[in-house]
């Protein structure tokens, strides 16, 4: 990318002591709310109001295959890909399910889709290319592709309406691609951030494994976030790097899904740290690497129900948790409006 947008630390040592005393005057034990206390604190920071308010959030499905899927690296075959766009557009998936009991305006955005889709409401035409190449032969994508995802990613987050973005994704391979990722950005061995995906068994993840490690033997020069990002793909990656970077320029909440956006996420705070501090990630998948990604980012999630779907089913889920912390900063009595009595000892 010629340039990063700029993304400012929400630490503001003056408006968190305004809202932990609110919280710390609401009508309740004092952190008797837990997690959505904290959670609560980091929205206000991220809007910068003793008030915050969360309003038209949108859950983005980001789509493309992989060049990668032709080496055997997944359960599925690739058609699977643009079958669930046009399930995604049907209403069929679960996303959809849960974008609708939520309220959730839910896009989807064909970042490099092996097929060809009619226009319809809802969809997003933001094609790179039918898939990536194979990393096993070269880089998954050009520079000048990784940066036209990443581009088109920021520009999709621009134009939507709202304060909250929640990241979903859809790609047959894409869980090599994080699983590449975080091996190469965290420095850890591939075998443990790889795992079954959509449901390997042995020999098909003794397979995966094996490929994997071709891959990253083949691109060992690849370092730098940008050339590692266009090495192992993919373009719903590289376009969710773009959204979170921008959203986080304009102080949305960023909702992160699972896995793939988990490395998204990744990518992102390697170019610019701050992202992190707008981020609120929904749960820990059941996908191997997982938990390693949350531990490299630090980042403690919401929810642990062993999902491994993708698709933002999960940040779908954690929507309900992230709006009641915003609703009972705002709504909720403190004692002395409410008359009630606080501690002896206070």
């Amino acid at each position: 990318m010629s340039s990063l947008p700029t993304i400012l630390p929400i630490a503001d040592a003056t408006l968190a002591a305004r809202l932990q005393h609110r919280l710390d005057q609401q009508t309740k034990p004092r952190g008797a709310l837990g997690r959505l206390e904290a959670l609560a604190l980091q929205i206000g920071l991220i809007q910068r109001s003793d008030a915050p308010a969360l309003h038209a959030p949108q859950l983005v499905v980001f789509a493309a295959d992989h060049g990668l899927a032709a080496h055997g690296v997944s359960a599925y075959p690739s058609d699977v890909t643009w079958q669930m766009v046009e399930n995604f557009l049907a209403g069929g998936a679960a996303v959809s399910v849960l974008a609708r009991q939520h309220g959730l305006a839910l896009t989807v955005v064909d970042a490099g889709v092996a097929h060809e889709f009619a226009p319809r409401e809802g969809l997003l035409n933001r094609k790179v290319a039918a898939g990536t190449a194979s990393a096993l032969d070269g880089p998954a994508m050009t520079a000048s592709q990784c940066a036209q995802a990443m581009a088109a990613g920021r520009d999709v987050a621009s134009a939507l309406p709202g304060n909250v973005l929640l990241l979903g994704e859809m790609g047959i391979g894409n869980t090599s691609s994080a699983a590449l990722l975080l091996a190469r950005l965290a420095g850890l061995d591939i075998a443990a951030c790889a795992g079954r995906g959509t449901g390997l068994d042995d020999a098909g993840l003794a397979r995966k494994l094996g490929v994997l490690r071709q891959v990253l033997a083949r691109h060992a020069s690849a370092t730098q976030a940008l050339d590692v990002l266009a090495a192992f793909g993919g373009f719903e990656i590289a376009m969710m790097a773009g959204a979170v970077l921008q959203a986080a320029s304009e102080r949305r909440v960023v909702v992160v899904d699972g896995f793939i956006c988990g490395a998204a996420v990744l990518v992102a705070a390697k170019l610019v740290p701050a992202v992190l501090d707008y981020c609120v990630f929904a749960h820990r998948s059941d996908e191997a690497g997982h938990a390693l990604m949350l531990s490299h980012l630090n980042a403690t999630p919401l929810l642990d129900l062993g999902l491994r779907l993708g698709e933002g089913s999960g940040a779908a889920l954690a929507w309900p948790l992230i709006d009641s912390a915003v609703r009972l900063l705002a709504q909720m009595a403190s004692f002395e409006s409410a008359g009630v009595s606080d501690r002896a000892d206070a």
